[in-house]
């Protein structure tokens, strides 16, 4: 087994999730609630489409049918999201998803392996076939934090430009988890005093103390730990034959993530109030309603702003960890592609209930993705504001 000692943790203080880009470019965040996602194709509305609300404000003529893009490259997972403006709706008219398993291996190692990097260059060579297909406006890609821990992440980061065109930006873990936030707080259930909106991805966790009230929510406080499905699986290393043993791994897990969490707990738990709400976005909690609602197979518009009661989650997660990989295998929305992984997300789980006890669960299958689309949007309308007023003096 590899060493188990707590990691590193990054966390920080107040700041606003903002719908504009970072410090430094253009626009001021705001934007209009109302709007819903539509699937193109598809004539189900999906609730909480409020994330692509500033399409609503963009120009009424060309340049509102532009497509935006958003590449969110994962320790597990490849993601890429195409919209495009449609009145004060938001038509996704492409996307994608694979499992890459970039950091694989990394926890050992500190590298990318070559098979990991090759994985991920193909799926990013059919998301740059995707954008030039559609004419895509705007894009940005990032990297999370396989390629923030990997002594050869920006060599991988230039071969992927040099292979794919695609500049992947590496992201740091606060905005990682604004992002996050920004990508899926609509689905936050009402109520009074701060929440809790939790990331759990493949390298690391990313949990944010918010303050809803405001369109966009103010980050109150946040803290990033890198254990995630892959680095937390690989470090502890292969699974153990019998249930006694599992569940004593497991134990193991869910310790190790406490530890990590135990300064963020300190620090909330005086913003702690009868009525605590949590979200939660992430494959593992997208996986563990797909098996509360017993879906033979994943249904995003099923699962996609679900509210689960805690308990029930809880007991799922118990059921999982004295499972063998075998067993969960045969389960519906699991199979051979989150088997070994899912246990691990269910740890980190029970330890982000242990700190925020909340009654039920708020289930966001969004984040990243459509944050990215919706600072887009915003910057490409605040340009087009600036634009039109210069015309306006101009013509003075």
């Amino acid at each position: 087994m590899a060493d188990t000692s707590p990691p590193a943790v990054q966390h920080g203080g107040s700041a606003r999730a903002e719908a504009g880009p970072r410090t430094g470019d253009r626009g001021s965040g705001r934007h209009r609630p109302a709007a819903h996602l539509r699937t193109a194709g598809s004539d189900s509305e999906m609730d909480g489409g409020e994330l692509m609300s500033a399409a609503a404000e963009l120009p009424r003529q060309e340049g509102a049918r532009q497509a935006y893009a958003a590449i969110d490259l994962g320790t597990n997972n490849c993601r890429l999201l195409i919209a495009r403006p449609q009145g004060e709706n938001f038509t996704v008219i492409d996307a994608f998803s694979r499992v890459v398993r970039l950091g694989e291996g990394l926890a050992q190692s500190g590298q990318l392996s070559e098979a990991a990097m090759d994985r991920a260059v193909a799926a990013l060579r059919i998301c740059a076939e995707k954008l030039r297909r559609r004419n895509v406006h705007l894009a940005r890609s990032v990297a999370t934090e396989a390629c923030r821990r990997a002594t050869n992440g920006a060599a991988f980061i230039e071969r992927v430009r040099q292979e794919t065109g695609i500049l992947l930006d590496i992201i740091s873990a606060q905005e990682e988890a604004r992002l996050a936030v920004l990508g899926c707080h609509i689905l936050l259930e009402s109520g009074i005093g701060p929440a809790v909106i939790f990331d759990i991805g493949g390298g690391s966790t990313e949990l944010v103390l918010i303050e809803p009230g405001a369109p966009v929510p103010r980050i109150v406080d946040w803290q990033s730990v890198p254990w995630g499905v892959v680095s937390l699986t690989e470090t502890m290393g292969a699974e153990p034959d019998g249930t006694p043993a599992l569940l004593e791994r497991y134990a193991a897990m869910r310790g190790m993530v406490a530890d990590s969490f135990a300064d963020f707990a300190q620090r909330i738990a005086v913003h702690r109030t009868p009525d605590l709400r949590l979200l939660g976005t992430s494959g593992t909690v997208t996986t563990l309603a797909s098996l509360h609602l017993a879906l033979p197979q994943y249904d995003r518009r099923a699962v996609d702003g679900l509210v689960v009661p805690s308990a029930a989650m809880r007991q799922i997660t118990t059921r999982l960890s004295g499972m063998s990989p075998a067993e969960r295998r045969t389960l519906p929305c699991i199979g051979s592609d989150r088997a070994d992984l899912v246990v691990a997300g269910c740890a980190i789980l029970d330890a982000i209930l242990d700190i925020w006890p909340a009654p039920r669960l708020g289930v966001a299958d969004r984040g990243i993705r459509e944050g990215i689309l919706r600072s887009l949007m915003s910057a490409d309308v605040e340009g087009s504001m600036a634009q039109a007023a210069l015309r306006r003096i101009g013509r003075r």
